[in-house]
């Protein structure tokens, strides 16, 4: 686990912050308008840390924010400061998910399913283009311009960007501010939107309610992962000693065939199969 941040310390890429900021449906409105270059008003408060599972056995994912408006399009909006090397396949099962909570059982009218935006906003190039942000829709390649138009769009925003080319000054002020979640970046921005952030930010860093939740999720946080090291400390010493006896029936086979056993007395012996016996 990362050091430990100060509350103050932490920028809108860190989750925590972002959450807290995000829960004002304004802010999350104003940043999704400037993502997106449209007006956007939002239906319902936004929901943090919103979990989500097609079945009991299948596998949970948990969307930092959810959020739906007025038109009904969805917005899953994530925070990633690293780069795990498998966030396009990601952002699908997160997609995949959605969708599959969008008609009842034995509805069959698909043209009800809602838009779906899934949007990553990251510190890191994640195709190396230089661009500040990478829109994705399904298209075909055989009809260049092409559109499938399902009403899924994954939209990967890079922090780091140094191409401007197809977004406003406003969004890459945005992504400046996620990265350094400041008043002078915010001052510097010149956006009234991204102001309106940076009091919503004062007021959470100057919390002390809000500076104890901080502190009792990162112990949480921190006893999770204590408790999976130990985990796999005892999976490993475990591992361990399976090996340890493997490697002693190893050395007794090859005692008992120097003695002139056959490999089928052997193998009763010492439990290791004739194919395991022959590669010895």
């Amino acid at each position: 686990m990362e050091k430990k941040k100060e509350l103050k310390d932490l920028n809108l890429l860190d989750r925590f912050l972002f959450a807290e900021a995000v829960e004002d449906p304004e802010i999350l409105q104003d940043m999704l308008e400037i993502i997106l270059g449209k007006d956007i008003v939002l239906k319902h408060l936004p929901q943090t840390e919103k979990e989500g599972r097609r079945a009991a056995w299948s596998r949970q994912i948990r969307m930092d924010v959810w959020a739906m408006d007025e038109s009904e399009a969805i917005y899953d909006t994530e925070v990633q400061k690293k780069n795990t090397h498998n966030l396009p396949r990601r952002t699908r099962l997160y997609n995949g998910l959605i969708d599959s909570k969008l008609l009842e059982s034995g509805d069959i009218e698909y043209n009800k399913m809602n838009d779906v935006y899934i949007i990553m906003i990251m510190p890191f190039d994640l195709f190396g283009k230089g661009l500040y942000r990478y829109t994705f829709r399904m298209a075909c390649e055989e009809v260049p311009g092409l559109e499938l138009d399902d009403g899924a769009t994954r939209i990967f925003l890079n922090t780091r960007g140094t191409d401007p080319a197809g977004v406003s000054q406003e969004l890459i002020a945005l992504l400046r501010y996620f990265e350094k979640t400041s008043k002078e970046v915010a001052e510097h921005s010149s956006s009234s939107r991204i102001l309106k952030m940076q009091k919503k930010i004062e007021q959470i860093r100057s919390s002390e309610e809000i500076g104890v939740k901080y502190m009792n999720a990162y112990e949480e946080r921190l006893l999770e992962l204590q408790e999976a090291r130990e985990e796999g400390l005892q999976e490993g010493r475990k591992e361990g000693r399976q090996t340890g006896r493997e490697e002693e029936r190893k050395a007794m086979a090859a005692e008992l065939k120097k003695l002139g056993l056959s490999l089928e007395e052997i193998s009763s012996v010492t439990k290791l199969s004739l194919e395991e016996l022959r590669r010895l």
